[in-house]
């Protein structure tokens, strides 16, 4: 990828592309792609986005946001009780 690509909106900030930046303008990786993750986030919002509906144990996750790691969440999904099926999912 070249610089040429990502400044003409062609391409995105990749980590490499990210590292070669900081290096060249006496910044950091994590700016760059910071920017580029905020970038995504814009663009997804602008898009139509499908329904979701909230997952049954979101609070979960709501209280321990940023201390979950991926094994935490994976122990948490096993011995969760299991929610009961919704019956207007059979009708889907």
């Amino acid at each position: 990828m070249t610089l040429s690509r990502v400044l003409n909106g062609k391409a995105g900030i990749s980590a490499a592309m990210a590292i070669r930046l900081a290096v060249a303008l006496g910044t950091t990786p994590e700016l760059w792609m910071n920017m580029q993750s905020q970038y995504d986030l814009w663009r997804a919002r602008q898009a139509r986005q499908p329904a979701v509906r909230r997952f049954a144990h979101a609070d979960f996750f709501k209280k321990r946001a940023g201390k979950a790691t991926g094994a935490a969440l994976t122990r948490f999904l096993r011995t969760a009780p299991k929610a009961a099926p919704d019956p207007k999912d059979a009708m889907r």
